[in-house]
């Protein structure tokens, strides 16, 4: 007879509570007076879209909808972070976890916007061209 193994159980609620956290916390990092400016410069991209209202793949088509948001942003907050004095990090965490609201980039809904209609007129001059 198998011995019940007592393991934490892994919830979706706290993992996208950390990433939120996390974010937020590249967020700080990317107006941090000593965070360098490559890392300011993609903190600002992660930002950008993660703080964004509008997503770059819609949630409502299947699979791919939520794809963005399972691997573009968790990978792009770890690899900001990596490239982040410990420092700045720790201080950046200490703020956020006293922060009660969480920006809201409209640069960042702008870019996706721009991308939606750069595609869409792509589309357009393709179809234009084949008829």
């Amino acid at each position: 007879m198998a011995v019940p193994v007592d393991r934490p159980r892994w919830r979706w609620s706290e993992t996208a509570r950390r990433l939120k956290r996390e974010a937020l916390v590249v967020y700080l990092a990317c107006r941090h007076p000593r965070t360098p400016w490559y890392a300011k410069l993609l903190a600002g991209c992660v930002v950008a879209y993660a703080f964004s209202p509008i997503d770059l793949v819609p949630d409502f088509i299947p699979v791919l909808g939520y794809l963005d948001d399972l691997l573009l942003v968790p990978l792009g907050v770890a690899l900001v972070l990596r490239l982040l004095p410990a420092d700045v990090v720790a201080e950046c965490r200490a703020e956020a976890s006293v922060r009660t609201s969480k920006p809201i980039s409209r640069p960042g809904a702008v870019a996706v916007v721009l991308v939606w209609v750069g595609l869409a007129w792509l589309v357009w001059m393709v179809l234009r061209d084949s008829g």
